[in-house]
């Protein structure tokens, strides 16, 4: 497998990939059972990242909506001073 800069990676790839045989090398299970866990652990990162924007997209809708119900609030003119505190 050869990987590309800012190519990013898919837990399919790693439960699909495949490694050159050797007679004295990794013990294929092991590195299997790690792929394995390695392709959980990146499916569970992409839902929390899924999750994550779209939550933030949510917070940013909220945002735009709460500024534009209280834009109104700051026009107009500003309060009378109290002349006791004014120099």
């Amino acid at each position: 497998m050869i990987y590309l800069a800012g190519e990013r990676l898919h837990a399919h790839q790693l439960r699909t990939a495949a490694f050159d045989i050797r007679r004295r090398g990794y013990d294929t299970e092991q590195v299997d059972a790690l792929l394995v866990h390695a392709a959980d652990e990146l499916d569970r990162l992409r839902r929390d990242l899924s999750t994550a924007t779209t939550e933030a997209e949510r917070i940013r809708q909220a945002l735009r909506q709460w500024q534009s119900r209280h834009t109104r609030c700051h026009e107009g003119p500003p309060p009378a001073q109290n002349s006791r505190w004014q120099r």
